[in-house]
C-alpha cells in the first residue's frame, strides 16, 4: 500500500463552470490577491460590454457581475473593495458594498503592475519605480513613491511585487526571455538603508521563525531561481538582531525533472503555521521546503496547466492557485500524515520532531517519549526538560513529567531541573493549570509575589479556582484577578465586598450572570457604610433588566436604621421612571419626607417627578405641613381647593404668580366660585390677588361675568384696576363704557380723558348721554367724545344752553380750532347774538381755521358780511390764506363794492372759484378773473356761449399758447370760424409782438389750415405793416408756398428780400426745387453755393465750368475741379486747381494721382501746393514723385533744400518698389544707417554696408550684413558683423548654426575668440566656443577648460564633451559642476583615459551614493591593487565596513586590506575581527591575535577556540584556552591549560569559573600528579570555592596537611567571626519579638477601628481552617451565608 501523502490537494472550483469565459483566464484578466475573491475581466464577444466577474470563494462561489470598463481589477483581501485600472494611468478604488467611490487618482507614468500588499495599501510598479498608496488614508490623495527600479528590470515582465510584514523589505519580481530562455530578475529593496540589492530570480518571499533559544522571531527572506547551469531555492536573513543567534544562509538545490527543460519557478508561498515554503512552477509542480533547513519535504506535480497565480490560504496555511483550464486549486499540509511521511526516511527525523514541536502535529509521540526517557535516563537533565517543554501539542507536559522532575536529585550550583523547566515552559508559553499551581507554591513561600504578577500580565499562568486560594492569604487583590479570569463569581463577588469594591459586584454578576442574595448584601453594606450602600442599593434598582431586589425590603433596611436621607436618595432613583405599579412607593417616600423634611417634600413635588401615588393622601400631609400651593395642587374637592384658598395669601410663603396658574386649571365655574369666596371671605385681603386673577384669565372667565362680580360686591377700585388692565386691549363697547364709568367714580377724570380720546371701542352716544349726566366740573372729556364723533351741535346747544361759553371758546382755541366753522353753523342756528359770534372768532387763531368751511357755512345761512371784520383782521394779521380773498371778493361782488378793480389788482385770490361765482352774475367779471388765472377751457367757454369771439381771439394772441391754438383752431369747434376771422382781421393786425404773431402762425399751420395761413401772412407781410419787412414771416411765406403753391415761390422770391436766402435755398433743394435755389443763390452773389447746386444737383459740370470761368472765383475752381477729380478727369482737376491756387486738397490729389499714374501732372500741382502749404504728406508725395520719375537730380536738389518730407517713408517706398538709387539717397540724407546698410547690400556695396551697420549698430541690420557678407565668403567684415552678433546671447545660437551649416567651422572659432575679448562677452559665448572646440580641435578643449571653466555652460559643455568622448575634460567639469558621483564613475568607466589617483581620491570621497564606493574599490581590486589601501584610508569613514570585508572575503583578497582592516578594528565588528583573527592565524602572529582577541570581543569564540586548539603551536593554543575561559567553558579551557602544563592559566580558569566542582577536579588533578605549589595556589586562588570538608580530607589522605595549614587557619579565623555576628544578630531579634508581644498584649481584643468584614470573626476562638468556608470567613459575622 501506498504511502499517504503529507498533502491535502483539493480543487475548489471550476470557472468555466461558473460562467467565466476560457480565454478570460490569464495572467492579464485574473487575478487572485487572497483566499477570498477571485477577480476576471471578461468580454464576451466584440458587440458585449465588458464585464468584471468576481468570485467569492468565502461565499459558496458565489459569483458578482459588474460592467466595467478597465485594463485591470483586483479585489481586496478580505472586503469588498475593488481596484481598477484604465488606460493604463487611472486608479479608481470603489466600495462595491456601500456603492461609493473612496478614491482616484492619476498617474504620471503607466503602472505596469499592481498588487494588494496589505489590509490598507496597494503597492504599483511603474517603468522606472514602486509607488505605495494607502486607500484608507484621507491624508494621502494619491500613490507615494517608495523607491526606483534598478536597471537590472529594464525589459522585464513583472509579475509579483512582494512586502515584509513590517514594511520595511520589498521586492519586485519580473522575467524576459533571453537565449531561448525565461530569465528572472528581482530587485530586494530595504527602506530602512534606503538601498537596492539587484537578484537574479524568478520567486521571492519573506517570513519569520523562531530559531531554538532565540528571544524574538528571525525575519527572513527566500527566493528560487533556475539559471542555465541549475536551480536554486535561497534563504537569508535580513534585519538581524543582536539578541538572536546568527541564521546561516541557506542555498539548496530545487529539482526539476529532465524533461521539465524549460520550467522555472513562478510563485513562493510561506506557511507561518508550519515554517513551510510552497513553491510552485510554471509546469504545475508543487514543492514544499523547510523554512529553516532548506530541506525538501515533498515534491510531486498538481496541475498540467500552467498555474499562473496564488495567493496564501488563511484557513489552512496553505497555498491557492488559478491555471489556465480555470480550476482552482488548494494545496495545504496533511497534519495527520506529514510526521509519519517524513519519519520513513530516518534521515529527516530530526526534521520531522522539529516540525511536530513547532506546529504542534501528531506522529512523532513516540520519538519524544523516547528522547525525553534516553535524556532523563543518561542524567542529561536540561534537554530532556527542553524536550518535554517543545513536546508536540503538549503530550508531555503531564502531572507525572513534573513529579518526576521534582524527584531528580539537584547539582550544586545549578538551578533545580524542575525550575530549569518551568523556565523554558514559560519562555515558550503559557502554562496549563497543573504546572501553574506546582510553580507558584514555591514562588510564594520565597515571597516573591513579583514574578507572579509579572507572569499574570505576561498570561503565562492557567488562572484557576484552587491557584486563588492559594494566593489570597498573600494578596487578596492579586487572587480577586486570578478568580475573576477563572470564573469563580460567589470568590469574587466575596473579594469585592472585602476589599470595599462594592460599585463592581453589580456589574459582574450581571456579566457572568450570577445571582447572590442582594438584600443580606445590602444589609451588611448598609451597616458598614451607609453611603456606598446607598449607592449598591442605587445600582441594584436601576439594572437594565429590572431591579434585583424588592423596593420595600430595601426601604425597610433604610428605615431600620433611621436612614430617611439615604432612602430619599435611593427612592428617587428607584422610581425615576414612574411607573403606575409604584404608586405606594411614591407615597411612602412622599410621606416619609412630610413627616421629617417637609422641605425635601415639597422640592420633590415641585420637580413634578411623581403622578401615581395617593394624592389625597399626600394632599391632607401637605395641608398639615403647611404647604398650601401642594396641598391645592392635589386636592380634587372644591370644597377644600376654597378651604385651602381663602386664607393663601396670608401664607409666608405666597406667591401670585404661582395662584395665578393654579387658576389656569380650574374649571370655569369653580374658578368664578373660587373668586368669589376669596372676596367673600376677605375682601381687603385678596382683592389685589383677585384683581391679577382676573386679569390673567379674562379671556376665558369672560369680562361681563367678572364686571358683575366685582359689582356684586360694589368694588369700584377693583373694578376699576381689572378693567384698566384689560380695556387698553379689549374691543367690547361694555368694558370701555364701564371703565369710564369706574373711571369717573374713582375721579381718574384723567383716565376719563385718555379713554375718550385713544378708545376706538364704546359707544359714543352712550358715553355722551353719561357725561351731560355725570355734569362733570371740567367738559373735556365731552367735549372729546362730540368732537370725535360729531355731536357737535349737540355739544354747542348743551354748553349754550348752561351758559358754559368759556367751555366754547376752550373747544375751539385749544382742542379742534378745527371745528370753528360747526361751531359758528351751531350758534348761527341757534340764533346766537352775532357780537358773540364775531367776539368769538376773534379769539380763534386764523391760522388754523379753515377759511372756507367757515365761508361755507356762514354762506349757506346768507350771513356772509358777518365776517367782513374777522376776514379784515385776519389780513391785516398778515394771513394770506386763498381762501380769504376768495371771501372777500364775493363779499365785495355781492356788494357791488368795485369788484372789476379788486378782480384786476389783487393776485391772492383763486381765479377759477371767483369765475365760477362770477359766471351766473356777470360773465364780463367772470372773463377778467379766468384771463387773470388763464383759466383757458373756462375762458373759451364763457366767450363761446356768450360770443365773445373779438375777445376770445385777442386772448388767443396774448396767450401764444400752441396747445389753446390747437384746441380752438380744432375742427371740432364749432365757432373756429369765427374766430379765425377775428383773429386775422382783429387780433394779429393790432398786435405788435412777433413771437406771439408767430406763435399764432405756427399754430394755423400746425393745424394744417395752409389756405388760411397764406392769407393771414399775406395780410401783414405783403400789406403794408409793421411785420411787412419781418424775416421770418417772409421765410414762413415762402415755406407755405413750397409745400400749398410751387408756382407763387419763384415770384416771391424775386419780390420779397428780407427772407433767409440759405434757408430758402436749402428748403427749395430739399423739396427738388434745384432752379429756384440757383435763383435765390445768384441774387445774394453765393457764387460757390450756386456751383455747389449746378455740380450736386443739376449736375452739369460743363455748366460748372462755364459758371466758373463767367465769375472767375477761386472758390468755384475748387468746387470744379472737386467734381472734376471725382469724375476722375484727374489732369483738368489738377489744372482746375492750380487756376484756383487751392492745395487744399492735397491728399485726395496725391492719392488719386499716385494711383493714376500721373507723376507729371502731380510734380506740377505739388509745387504750386509748396509754395503756400509745408506739409510733410506734400514734401514726401513730391521727393517720391522725383524717385518714381528718376528724377534723381531734382531729388538731391529739393532734398538738400528746405522740406518737411517724411524721408524715411518715402526711402522705404522707394527700396520696396525697387528703387535701390532713390532709397540710398533718400537714406543718405537722413543718416538712417540701418536701412542705408541694407540698401548697400542689395547694391552690392559691402564694405559701405559694413560702415553703415556700424553706425546703426542694430542687431537685424548686422545679421542682414552679416548673412550677405558670409554669403560672399566677405569673413573678415562678416567677423566685424558677428563680433556684434555674438554679445547678443539670443543671436549667438542661429549665427553658430549658420556658419556650422555653410562650413565655415575655423572662421566660426576665429569669430568666437575674437568675441572674448569683448567686453559684453557672456556665458554663451565661452560655452559655444568649448562646444566647437570640441567638435572641429578637441586638442584645445581642456586649456580652454581650465581658463574659463567659470563662465561656461557646464551641463551644455558636459553633453558636448560626452559627444565627443572627451573623458578627462569630462571628468574636469564633472568636478568643476560639483557632480561628484559622475565625475568618479566617468573616470572608472574610462579608466584609461580620464583615471589619475590623486584626483581620484578627492572625488570619491564627495559622493553622494555609497554603492560607488564600492564600486571604487572592485575598480582598484581590478585595475590599481596596490593602491586599494590607501583609498581605503580615505574611504574608511563612509563606506559598510561589514560590506567591504564580504566583498574582499568572496573574491579572497582579504590580504591586501589587512592595514584597513586593523585601522577599523576598533569598531568590534564581528566580520572584520573574524578576518583578522583568520589572518593573524595564517601569518603565525599569536601576539598581535591575542591583543586582537583580549580586546575585542566581537567574534565567535567556539568556532576561533576550535581552530586554535588544533593549532601546533602552544602559544595558539593558550589564547584557545583564554577564549574557553571568557566564555564560559570552564572544563575545555583547564583540559587545553592541563594538556600543555599551563598550571597558572588553569587555576585561574577555575577560581574566574566560580564554579566548586570545577575548582574541585582541578584540585584533585594537581594532588594526582603530585604538583604540591599548584595545590596550594588553589587553596589561595580558590579559597571561597573549596568546601573545607574536602581539603581536610585530601589534606588527611595525601599527608598535606603542612600545605593546607594556612588555608585552614583563614578559614577557622573566618568560622570564628561569623558566629559572633550570628550571635549577636540572635539577641536583636530575641529583644524585637518581646517587645512586640508586649504591644500586642495591651491591644484590645475587639479593639480599634478595624472593620469586622475586614478583620474576620471577633471571638477568642482561633479561626478555623483556611478556606473552611467557601469564601474563606465566618459567616455569622458578616451575612454572606447565602454565597
Amino acid at each position: 500500500m501506498a504511502p499517504a501523502l503529507p498533502i491535502k490537494f483539493t480543487e475548489l472550483v471550476q470557472l468555466t463552470n461558473l460562467g467565466v469565459q476560457p480565454g478570460s483566464i490569464g495572467f492579464n484578466s485574473c487575478t487572485l490577491e487572497s483566499d477570498s475573491f477571485i477577480c476576471v475581466r471578461e468580454k464576451k464577444d466584440e458587440a458585449a460590454q465588458p464585464e468584471v466577474v468576481i468570485v467569492d470563494l468565502k461565499q459558496a462561489n458565489n459569483v458578482i457581475r459588474r460592467p466595467i470598463k478597465a485594463d485591470s481589477a483586483i479585489m481586496h483581501w478580505t472586503k469588498q473593495i475593488i481596484a481598477l485600472k484604465a488606460q493604463a494611468r487611472t486608479l479608481q478604488i470603489f466600495d462595491l458594498g456601500a456603492k461609493a467611490k473612496l478614491k482616484s487618482a492619476t498617474m504620471n507614468e503607466d503602472v505596469v503592475f499592481w498588487k494588494w500588499f496589505s489590509e490598507t495599501s496597494l503597492g504599483l510598479v511603474t517603468d522606472t519605480a514602486v509607488y505605495h498608496w494607502d486607500v484608507f488614508d484621507a491624508n494621502q490623495p494619491s500613490p507615494v513613491e517608495v523607491f526606483k527600479r534598478n536597471q537590472n528590470l529594464a525589459g522585464c515582465q513583472i509579475i509579483n511585487y512582494r512586502v515584509s510584514d513590517d514594511g520595511k523589505w520589498m521586492v519586485v519580481v519580473g522575467i524576459t526571455q533571453q537565449q531561448g530562455r525565461v530569465v528572472g530578475a528581482m530587485q530586494l529593496y530595504s527602506r530602512d538603508r534606503g538601498i537596492s540589492q539587484a537578484i537574479e530570480g524568478h520567486a521571492a518571499a519573506f517570513g519569520t521563525l523562531r530559531l531554538e533559544g532565540a528571544p524574538a522571531d528571525t525575519k527572513v527572506f527566500t527566493f528560487s531561481v533556475r539559471t542555465a547551469t541549475g536551480a536554486k531555492l535561497h534563504i537569508v536573513e535580513v534585519d538581524h538582531q543582536a539578541s538572536n543567534p546568527v541564521f546561516p544562509k541557506k542555498a539548496v538545490d530545487v529539482y526539476f525533472p529532465a524533461e521539465a527543460v524549460n520550467d522555472f519557478p513562478v510563485a513562493m508561498q510561506v506557511s507561518q503555521r508550519y515554517s513551510i515554503i510552497y513553491l510552485v512552477t510554471k509546469y504545475g509542480f508543487i514543492h514544499l521546503y523547510d523554512l529553516e533547513t532548506g530541506a525538501c519535504i515533498f515534491m510531486n506535480r498538481i496541475s498540467s496547466e500552467t498555474i499562473f497565480i496564488t495567493a496564501p490560504d488563511s484557513e489552512s496555511a496553505g497555498i491557492l492557485g488559478v491555471n489556465r483550464k480555470g480550476q482552482v486549486l488548494s494545496v495545504a499540509v496533511d497534519e495527520t500524515t506529514i510526521i509519519p511521511y517524513l519519519l520513513q526516511n530516518p534521515a529527516n527525523s530530526s526534521l520531522a520532531v522539529k516540525l511536530a514541536s513547532r506546529a504542534g502535529l501528531p506522529g512523532a509521540d513516540n520519538l519524544y517519549a523516547q528522547q525525553f526517557d534516553q535524556l532523563v535516563n543518561s542524567g542529561n537533565y536540561a534537554e530532556a526538560a527542553k524536550i518535554a517543554a517543545n513536546s508536540p501539542r503538549g503530550f508531555l507536559r503531564t502531572p507525572q513529567t513534573i513529579e518526576r522532575f521534582k524527584a531528580l536529585p539537584a547539582v550544586p550550583g545549578q538551578l533545580s531541573v524542575i525550575l530549569q523547566y518551568f523556565g523554558m515552559l514559560l519562555d515558550k508559553g503559557s502554562l496549563n493549570k497543573h504546572e501553574t499551581l506546582e510553580l507558584v507554591r514555591p514562588v510564594l513561600a520565597q515571597n516573591r509575589k513579583h514574578l507572579l504578577e509579572k507572569w499574570m500580565k505576561e498570561n503565562k499562568l492557567d488562572c484557576s479556582e484552587e491557584l486563588g486560594d492559594i494566593v489570597r492569604p498573600h494578596d487578596l487583590n492579586l487572587a480577586l484577578s486570578i478568580y475573576l479570569r477563572a470564573n469563580v463569581p460567589a470568590k469574587v463577588v466575596a473579594a469585592f465586598a472585602e476589599t470595599g469594591q462594592f460599585e463592581k459586584i453589580l456589574p459582574y454578576a450581571t456579566q457572568v450572570g450570577y445571582t447572590p442574595d442582594y438584600v443580606v448584601l445590602l444589609q451588611n453594606i448598609v451597616r458598614i457604610n451607609p453611603e456606598k450602600g446607598s449607592e449598591f442599593a442605587t445600582q441594584l434598582a436601576n439594572n437594565e433588566g429590572g431591579s434585583l431586589v424588592d423596593i420595600d425590603r430595601v426601604v425597610d433596611v433604610f428605615q431600620s436604621q433611621g436612614m430617611v436621607q439615604p432612602a430619599t436618595a435611593f427612592l428617587l432613583d428607584a422610581l425615576k421612571d414612574n411607573r403606575p405599579e409604584q404608586g405606594h412607593l411614591q407615597t411612602r417616600l412622599l410621606e416619609m419626607n412630610l413627616m421629617n423634611a417637609p422641605q425635601v417634600a415639597d422640592a420633590i413635588l415641585g420637580n413634578d417627578m411623581f403622578s401615581h401615588y395617593d394624592r389625597a393622601r399626600i394632599a391632607a400631609l401637605c395641608e398639615q405641613a403647611g404647604l398650601s400651593q401642594r396641598a391645592l395642587e392635589h386636592y380634587d374637592d372644591p370644597e377644600a381647593v376654597k378651604r385651602v384658598l381663602v386664607n393663601i395669601v396670608a401664607t409666608p410663603t405666597f406667591s401670585q404668580d404661582w395662584l395665578t396658574n393654579f387658576f389656569g386649571r380650574l374649571s370655569l365655574e369653580q374658578s368664578l366660585d373660587c373668586l368669589d369666596a376669596m372676596l367673600k371671605s376677605n375682601i381687603r385681603q385678596n382683592l389685589g390677588a383677585v384683581v391679577q386673577i382676573a386679569t390673567k384669565y379674562s379671556d376665558l372667565l369672560g369680562p361681563t361675568r367678572l364686571i358683575d362680580l366685582f359689582e356684586k360686591y360694589k368694588t369700584a377700585e377693583g373694578l376699576f384696576y381689572y378693567l384698566g388692565s384689560i380695556v387698553n386691549l379689549s374691543e367690547d363697547q361694555d368694558v370701555n363704557f364701564k371703565y369710564i364709568e369706574a373711571a369717573t367714580k374713582m375721579g381718574q377724570f384723567t383716565e376719563v380723558e385718555r379713554i375718550c380720546r385713544d378708545s376706538n371701542f364704546y359707544n359714543p352716544e352712550k358715553v355722551k348721554n353719561f357725561l351731560k349726566e355725570a355734569k362733570l366740573t371740567e367738559q373735556l372729556p365731552l367735549i372729546i367724545v362730540c368732537d370725535r364723533f360729531n355731536f357737535i351741535h349737540d355739544l354747542v346747544l348743551y354748553l349754550y344752553q348752561n351758559q358754559q361759553f368759556k367751555s366754547i371758546e376752550v373747544y375751539v382755541q385749544r382742542v379742534n380750532p378745527a371745528r370753528t366753522p360747526a361751531v359758528v353753523g351751531g350758534l348761527l342756528d341757534v340764533d346766537c347774538d352775532e357780537s358773540i359770534i364775531k367776539n368769538l372768532l376773534s379769539t380763534v387763531n386764523p391760522a388754523s381755521v379753515p377759511i372756507d368751511e367757515l365761508v361755507a357755512e356762514v354762506e349757506s345761512r346768507n350771513r356772509l358780511k358777518i365776517l367782513l371784520p374777522f376776514l379784515e383782521s385776519t389780513l391785516a394779521a398778515g394771513n394770506q390764506q386763498q381762501a380769504v380773498y376768495n371771501a372777500l371778493a364775493k363779499i365785495y361782488i355781492d356788494s357791488n363794492n368795485a369788484p372789476e378793480k379788486f378782480l384786476k389788482e389783487n393776485d391772492q385770490y383763486d381765479p377759477l372759484v371767483v369765475g365760477k361765482y362770477c359766471e351766473k352774475r356777470d360773465p364780463n367779471l367772470a372773463y377778467i378773473a379766468y384771463r387773470k388765472g388763464q383759466n383757458d377751457i373756462e375762458l373759451v367757454s364763457i366767450t363761446n356761449d356768450n360770443s365773445m369771439f373779438k375777445a376770445q381771439a385777442r386772448y388767443l394772441v396774448e396767450r401764444a399758447d400752441r396747445e389753446l391754438w390747437a384746441f380752438v383752431l380744432s375742427p371740432n369747434n364749432l365757432h373756429r370760424r369765427s374766430v379765425i376771422d377775428q383773429v386775422i382781421s382783429t387780433a394779429v393786425p393790432e398786435s405788435t409782438e412777433p413771437d406771439k404773431v408767430s406763435v399764432a402762425v405756427a399754430s394755423f399751420l400746425a393745424a394744417d389750415l395752409p389756405a388760411e395761413l397764406i392769407e393771414l401772412l399775406e395780410k401783414i407781410v405783403l400789406e403794408p405793416s409793421v411785420f411787412s419787412d419781418n424775416e421770418n414771416l417772409q421765410n414762413l411765406l415762402i415755406l407755405t408756398a413750397t409745400k400749398a403753391d410751387k408756382g407763387r415761390v419763384m415770384d416771391y422770391i424775386h419780390r420779397l428780400d428780407a427772407y433767409n436766402a440759405p434757408d430758402i435755398a436749402n428748403i427749395c433743394i430739399e423739396v427738388g426745387l434745384f432752379e429756384e435755389a440757383f435763383e435765390v443763390y445768384k441774387k445774394i452773389n453765393d457764387h460757390k453755393s450756386a456751383a455747389n447746386v449746378l455740380v450736386e444737383h443739376i449736375v452739369s459740370i460743363d455748366r460748372a465750368q462755364e459758371y466758373a470761368e463767367r465769375v472767375e472765383l477761386p472758390e468755384v475752381w475748387s468746387r470744379v475741379a472737386k467734381a472734376q477729380l471725382d469724375g476722375l478727369r484727374v489732369s483738368d482737376g489738377i489744372a482746375s486747381y492750380i487756376r484756383a491756387d487751392d492745395p487744399s486738397n492735397y491728399n485726395e490729389v496725391i492719392e488719386i494721382a499716385t494711383h493714376a499714374g500721373k507723376d507729371e501732372d502731380l510734380i506740377k500741382f505739388l509745387r504750386m501746393a509748396r509754395k503756400t502749404l509745408r506739409e510733410p504728406a506734400i514734401d514726401t508725395a513730391l521727393a517720391f514723385a522725383y524717385a518714381r520719375t528718376d528724377q534723381l537730380s531734382e531729388l538731391e536738389d529739393f532734398l538738400r533744400g528746405t522740406n518737411v518730407a517724411d524721408i524715411e517713408e518715402s526711402g522705404d517706398k522707394a527700396y520696396a518698389e525697387g528703387h535701390h538709387q532713390a532709397a540710398k539717397i533718400f537714406f543718405t540724407s537722413i543718416s538712417n544707417w540701418a536701412k542705408l546698410a541694407t540698401t548697400l547690400v542689395h547694391l552690392e556695396d559691402y564694405q559701405a554696408a559694413v560702415e553703415c551697420a556700424r553706425k546703426a549698430n542694430n542687431i537685424k541690420v548686422w545679421k542682414q550684413v552679416n548673412a550677405a557678407c558670409v554669403d560672399k565668403k566677405e569673413f573678415r567684415l562678416a567677423q566685424i558683423c558677428g563680433l556684434n552678433l555674438i554679445v547678443d546671447a539670443e543671436e549667438l545660437q542661429g549665427l553658430v548654426k549658420q556658419y556650422e551649416r555653410n562650413g565655415y567651422f575655423d572662421e566660426l572659432i576665429a569669430l568666437l575668440e575674437q568675441g572674448l575679448g569683448l567686453e559684453r562677452a557672456h556665458m554663451g559665448m565661452f560655452t559655444e566656443l568649448g562646444i566647437a572646440l570640441s567638435k572641429y580641435h578637441p586638442d584645445q578643449v581642456m586649456e580652454h577648460l581650465k581658463l574659463f571653466w567659470s563662465r561656461i555652460n557646464i551641463p551644455k559643455m558636459i553633453r558636448a564633451c560626452e559627444e565627443a568622448h572627451l573623458w578627462p575634460e569630462l571628468v574636469f567639469l564633472y568636478c568643476h559642476y560639483d557632480e561628484w558621483d559622475n565625475a568618479a564613475l566617468a573616470m572608472m568607466e574610462r579608466a584609461a583615459d580620464a583615471w589619475e589617483h590623486h584626483s581620484f581620491k578627492d572625488i570619491i570621497v564627495k559622493v553622494a551614493n555609497l554603492e560607488i564606493y564600492y564600486r571604487a574599490l572592485n575598480f582598484y581590486l581590478q585595475e590599481q591593487p596596490s593602491l586599494l589601501t590607501d583609498l581605503l584610508q580615505a574611504l574608511t569613514p563612509r563606506i559598510d565596513v561589514n560590506r567591504v570585508v564580504k566583498m574582499f572575503e568572496k573574491s579572497d583578497n582579504i590580504p591586501l586590506i589587512k592595514p584597513f582592516l586593523l585601522n577599523v578594528q576598533t569598531q568590534n565588528k564581528k566580520i572584520v575581527n573574524s578576518a583578522i583573527n583568520d589572518l593573524l592565524i595564517e601569518e603565525e602572529d599569536y601576539k598581535t591575535l591575542r591583543d586582537s582577541v583580549e580586546n575585542y570581543d566581537n567574534y565567535d569564540p567556539v568556532e576561533l577556540a576550535q581552530r586554535l586548539e588544533r593549532h601546533d603551536l602552544v602559544f595558539f593554543r593558550q589564547i584557545a584556552a583564554n577564549i574557553y575561559r571568557k566564555n564560559k567553558r570552564w572544563e575545555k579551557s583547564i583540559a587545553l591549560s592541563k594538556q600543555d602544563k599551563l598550571f597558572k592559566d588553569a587555576i585561574e580558569t577555575a577560581a574566574i569559573s566560580g564554579k566548586s566542582d570545577v575548582v574541585e577536579e582541578l584540585l584533585r588533578y594537581f594532588v594526582d600528579i603530585g604538583s604540591r605549589e599548584c595545590y596550594v595556589g588553589m587553596l589561595y586562588a580558590c579559597y571561597d570555592l573549596i568546601p573545607v570538608h574536602v581539603v581536610m580530607e585530601i589534606s588527611w589522605r595525601h599527608g598535606l596537611t603542612d600545605f593546607t595549614m594556612p588555608f585552614m587557619i583563614n578559614y577557622l579565623a573566618q568560622q570564628s567571626s561569623t558566629i559572633e555576628t550570628l550571635k549577636k544578630d540572635n539577641e536583636e531579634r530575641k529583644l524585637r519579638e518581646k517587645s512586640q508581644e508586649k504591644d500586642e498584649s495591651n491591644t484590645p481584643i475587639l479593639g480599634g477601628n478595624r472593620l469586622m468584614i475586614t478583620a474576620g470573626p471577633a471571638g477568642g476562638r482561633q479561626s478555623p481552617a483556611p478556606f473552611a468556608q467557601t469564601n474563606g470567613f465566618a459567616p455569622q459575622p458578616t451575612g454572606y451565608t447565602g454565597f
